[in-house]
């Protein structure tokens, strides 16, 4: 009597009730992780696929800005293939996100080199279907950055799931790896100063 009174307080069972929390914490914490990276997995795959449509719009504006360029400075002919080319090398990868972006700053590269054409030309710089292609491309660059900063926000949260113990437990169980950021190094298309300067000075001949 004097043992069976020693682990129970107020009719209470101390000894189960310990077992039982041993038991059921540590389940109830990797349920909650488990969960917490098929959100995100979910919110990744999510936030990609709005990367993705905004490039595709993107990809879409290249060839017509091209064309218009095109009708001021026909003997520009390397600069139009080299962009096209890259169009077609980006809109064409579906492989590593980080792939992707190799392909994605070439783009803005030759992009911006058919952009800067516009000093030489005065006449296309006054056009007004150039300047509404510009007004859309650096609209569609606004979209790119704010869904890229998104899909890279939930990528960095998986990322430290991964990382960090004791989840990274949980990751190894789910064979879920790092993800990739979508990247872009070069600073032009961050800010995308050379599109939004020749608009400016477009729009004031």
């Amino acid at each position: 009597m004097q043992l069976h009174a020693q682990v129970q307080v107020d009719g209470f069972p101390i000894v189960p009730a310990v077992v039982a929390a041993v038991v059921l914490v540590p389940v109830i914490w990797f349920v909650v992780t488990l969960n917490r990276f098929i959100r995100l997995k979910n919110l990744i795959h999510e936030s990609w696929s709005n990367v993705d449509v905004v490039l595709r719009r993107r990809y879409d504006l290249i060839p017509n800005l091209v064309e218009s360029v095109k009708g001021y400075a026909q003997h520009e002919r390397s600069t139009f293939e080299a962009v096209i080319s890259a169009r077609n090398r980006a809109a064409a990868n579906h492989g590593r996100i980080r792939d992707q972006a190799d392909d994605e700053n070439e783009l803005v590269h030759c992009t911006n080199q058919l952009l800067a054409l516009a000093e030489r030309y005065p006449d296309l710089k006054a056009s007004e279907n150039f300047l509404q292609l510009q007004r859309e491309l650096v609209n569609t660059e606004d979209r790119i950055a704010a869904a890229r900063r998104f899909y890279n926000a939930n990528v960095r949260e998986h990322n430290t799931l991964v990382q960090q113990f004791p989840s990274m437990i949980v990751a190894r169980l789910m064979s879920r790896r790092e993800e990739d950021f979508f990247e872009v190094e070069d600073h032009a298309v961050r800010a995308t100063p050379q599109v939004q300067g020749i608009l400016t000075r477009g729009a004031n001949p």
